[in-house]
């Protein structure tokens, strides 16, 4: 029995290391972020070009949403969804190692901090790196945001992060 287990333990091993690195520029990334929001990030490849972009996470110290020239800043914690349509321009930076710029469009829903069931459109600008022959990338953006309710006011959410890519 010890060495059926063994046997069958071996052979997991094996399959996992011979198993090749996914690539960054398909399939589906789970991994986190950091800024506003602060939580999980995910994203779907849909094309070679194109891909679905999620994030739920936390305030790291409310939001800041310009009001009619005053600047609404509540200290207290939120939760924040967003998901967003990206588009991928490989080609922008030339160099050895891929840094694809992205752009897209989605929407952000937050609540608690003074902002219970708000809604926004965003912007999305930023940069990946996928590093060679490694199932991550690491990416930073910048997100313009026109909220929309419960006030119309305008933001801006930022991100540091890195996913990991399941084959």
């Amino acid at each position: 029995m010890k060495r059926n287990l063994l046997f069958g333990m071996t052979l997991v091993i094996m399959m996992i290391l011979a198993k090749p690195i996914a690539a960054q520029d398909h399939g589906f990334g789970l991994g986190l972020i950091l800024g506003e929001p602060t939580g999980l990030s995910a994203k779907l490849w849909t094309t070679r070009d194109n891909a679905l972009d999620f994030g739920l996470g936390v305030s790291v110290g409310g939001d800041r949403i310009s009001h009619h020239n005053n600047i609404y800043y509540d200290g207290k914690s939120r939760v924040h969804f967003h998901m967003d349509y990206l588009w991928h321009s490989f080609n922008a930076i030339s160099t050895t190692e891929r840094f694809p710029l992205y752009y897209g469009l989605g929407g952000r829903f937050n609540t608690g901090g003074g902002y219970d069931g708000s809604f926004g459109a965003r912007g999305v600008f930023g940069i990946a790196w996928f590093p060679h022959a490694t199932p991550i990338d690491v990416f930073l953006e910048l997100v313009p945001v026109l909220q929309i309710t419960p006030d119309v006011g305008f933001g801006i959410d930022a991100g540091l992060g890195i996913r990991y890519f399941f084959e």
